[in-house]
């Protein structure tokens, strides 16, 4: 079994910042793509980045120059840096991984979600 737990969510200003976290554990051989993804009321969810186990990045073109992803393979966490958050940005966040439990056996994981508000 392998869990996924955000954290971070919390009410911002426009043009403010929040860093979310989040850490899988459990039965991991390797993580291989982890992400972020979003979803407002009355919407479906989107992606808003993505890093590989090499850290290569992408990011959704709405949050691009604003946003960061990262991780730390050794603590199997990956981060996302919002800065300069808008209204449109709130939304309950969501952090994805996808999981191999030994060298042929994988699992695509969700956290339960982390609300981020941007308002005044």
């Amino acid at each position: 079994q392998v869990h996924l737990v955000e954290s971070g969510g919390d009410l911002v200003q426009p043009g403010g910042s929040l860093t979310l976290p989040c850490t899988a554990s459990g039965s991991i051989f390797r993580i291989d793509v982890m992400g972020w993804y979003r979803q407002a009321p009355g919407k479906q969810r989107e992606l808003v980045a993505t890093i590989t186990n090499d850290h290569t990045t992408n990011y959704a073109d709405s949050v691009k120059g604003r946003f960061s992803i990262s991780r730390d393979n050794s603590k199997n966490m990956v981060y996302l840096q919002m800065n300069s958050l808008k209204p449109e940005d709130s939304a309950v966040y969501y952090c994805h991984a996808r999981v191999y439990r030994n060298y042929t056996s994988w699992g695509d994981y969700w956290g339960q979600g982390t609300q981020v508000t941007v308002s005044s």
